[in-house]
């Protein structure tokens, strides 16, 4: 048996490939309207946008959209607020984001362009080092896109508020800002 270190980036690549709901009792998931689960420490959130893959994957994965989705929501105080970061989001696995003024951080673990975004991510009231995993996955939907989202490994009682917030934060200014004409 070898005693060998893997770096966090591997580590984090691994974790992200383990697939949603193993460890998870095989009864079905009780999930309230937020998309909090009660049976886990997971959301499960299901949008669609009139738009394509493309357009949704570049709205999560580009700095100047997603800036510009964020002045939508109701969360713009804490990108004015003093020492506040620019919205900064790296299109390269393993690179970077700071949104929200920089509460919310974290790393690209998996992009596959059009299809798939998977992020270490996390906010700035969490303990140091603290990372939670997101999975947006993509998918057609008629002239739309269905995107799959979901949400695991954040700390105990973070559910709820989180849940609200990729709802008010995310999708619905996403919706305002992907929509057509």
């Amino acid at each position: 048996m070898s005693n060998r270190l893997i770096s966090r980036r591997t580590l984090a690549l691994r974790l992200a490939s383990i697939p949603v709901g193993i460890g998870t009792a095989s009864r079905a998931l009780a999930v309230d309207g937020d998309g909090l689960t009660h049976s886990a420490d997971s959301i499960h959130q299901e949008v669609t946008f009139k738009c394509s893959r493309q357009k949704v994957y570049a709205a999560l994965t580009t700095s100047k959209q997603f800036d510009a989705i964020t002045r939508l929501s109701d969360a713009i105080a804490l990108m004015q607020a003093p020492g506040a970061k620019p919205t900064s989001i790296s299109r390269d696995v393993g690179g970077s984001f700071t949104l929200f003024g920089g509460y919310i951080t974290g790393r690209n673990v998996e992009m596959l362009p059009g299809e798939r975004l998977v992020q270490a991510w996390r906010t700035g009231s969490w303990p140091a080092g603290d990372y939670s995993i997101v999975r947006f996955a993509l998918a057609e939907d008629g002239a739309g896109t269905r995107l799959v989202f979901d949400h695991q490994g954040f700390p105990p009682g973070e559910g709820g508020h989180l849940a609200r917030g990729w709802n008010s934060h995310y999708w619905e200014p996403m919706a305002k800002f992907l929509a057509p004409g």
